[in-house]
């Protein structure tokens, strides 16, 4: 292996500080101790590491292709990255994204393509955040690929589909990882406080019930991060006269960074779940997805526009005053900005999830734009059109448009749509007109 993405740390000179190797170990961190080692050890990945699963089955059978870990952090990304390393036969080449260029990974191919054509061995080139290489610098993995020169495994937080180009993704399976559960994560807090090889067993701490409950939820399904506070609570603990893990340490030491990136996909996700939750009147889960979204530090500007939007997708003519209500929020929120703004838009929300609901204008105008963009353009009908000159008075302009004001019947026998349209109905919702 090479890159540097998994080199060990250097221990220092033993004959100064004792066992190089016990000195390494205590500088690493608690979250890399205790990184699983076997594949029985990866937990939450059951889909793909069941007996029969598709990961598992392909490491042991030694039998790699091209694929793709996506997945939040902390999910196990690099751990089965590392595993991949111990267990193929195989050269094994890591790199990272943020701290390699294509020209160094394209060197690696080029050596990959040697050794293939020299002894018939293949090389795992595995690029952790492989989404920051855009879209062009990934094609230069694609002839390697194709040619069996390489087995390429990346590892992305990003949506493949919007990050990663066609040509790649049709050649690599996307191994989707999910984020580990509460629970999950609360058993891995727990083996790291008896584990006295690499975690802490050996400090004898004292844990406060529902502490590593609490903990688990400031980390949002990220097993690094789990790791990484209690390791904080820990080194934090031994300043204290008790070695004592409790809540009044962990609001000194912990700080919660909801998952959200605003140009990602978690960004579209919560925003998804919030429209989503707005038009199926359900208030509390609208007002639950709004927090996520504010408190994460989304910009409130952005959400007033998402809510306007909500007011004429979704309710439309069943409750026009929801325009209204959605607009004002925009501008309360302009005026008054956070954190006061966050209840305009708050109520706004709760608004938008208990009026009525009606897409019918929705659907009425996809539907009459969908006949402009694709059927012919007719002309418009001469009783429609002005005639503010006699010579246009003389081709027919204006002939037989009744001013309904005068002539209430006239709108009956006076059609307003192209021939080929006559008869036509879009909208179907309050107010329409009967086929």
């Amino acid at each position: 292996m090479s890159g540097g993405l998994f080199d060990a740390l250097e221990a220092e000179d033993p004959s100064e500080k004792g066992s190089g190797e016990e000195l390494m170990l205590a500088s690493t961190p608690l979250a890399e101790r205790m990184r699983p080692r076997t594949l029985d050890e990866v937990r939450g990945q059951e889909r793909w590491l069941a007996p029969s699963g598709l990961l598992r089955t392909m490491l042991e059978r030694d039998e790699l292709s091209s694929m793709i870990f996506w997945g939040p952090p902390g999910c196990g990304k690099t751990t089965l990255a590392r595993l991949i390393a111990e267990r193929t036969r195989a050269r094994f080449e890591a790199y990272s994204a943020v701290l390699s260029g294509v020209k160094e990974i394209r060197e690696v191919m080029v050596r990959a393509e040697q050794l293939r054509k020299r002894e018939g061995r293949r090389t795992v080139l595995f690029v952790d955040e492989i989404h920051r290489f855009n879209k062009a610098q990934q094609d230069a993995f694609l002839p390697y690929v194709e040619r069996g020169d390489i087995v390429l495994v990346g590892a992305t937080t990003e949506n493949p589909s919007f990050e990663l180009n066609a040509a790649l993704l049709s050649r690599a399976r996307v191994i989707r990882l999910e984020a580990l559960s509460r629970e999950m994560l609360v058993s891995i807090l727990e083996e790291a406080l008896r584990d006295r090889e690499r975690g802490l067993g050996a400090e004898a701490l004292e844990v406060e019930p529902e502490l590593l409950e609490r903990v688990a939820d400031l980390a949002s399904g990220d097993a690094r991060a789990s790791l990484g506070l209690l390791e904080s609570l820990a080194r934090a603990a031994r300043g204290r006269a008790t070695a004592r893990l409790d809540r009044a340490l962990l609001e000194e030491v912990a700080q919660k960074t909801l998952l959200y990136d605003k140009g990602g996909e978690e960004h579209f996700n919560l925003i998804s779940a919030l429209h989503k939750s707005v038009r199926n009147s359900d208030v509390d889960a609208a007002l639950y997805w709004l927090a996520r979204i504010l408190e994460a530090g989304e910009d409130g500007r952005y959400v007033a526009r998402r809510l306007v939007r909500m007011a004429v997708e979704d309710i439309g003519l069943a409750e026009p005053r929801a325009l209204e209500v959605t607009i004002a929020a925009h501008q309360a929120f302009e005026l008054l900005g956070f954190p006061e703004g966050k209840l305009a838009l708050a109520q706004a929300t709760a608004y938008l999830a208990l009026v009525k609901k009606s897409n019918d204008l929705y659907v009425a105008y996809g539907e009459a734009a969908k006949d402009a963009l694709e059927r012919y353009a007719e002309a418009v009908p001469l009783h429609l059109r002005n005639a503010p000159t006699s010579m246009m008075k003389a081709e027919g302009y204006g002939q037989g448009y009744a001013y309904v004001f005068d002539d209430p019947a006239a709108a009956a026998r006076m059609p307003c749509l192209p021939p080929s349209l006559a008869g036509r109905i879009y909208y179907r919702g309050p107010g329409a007109k009967k086929p």
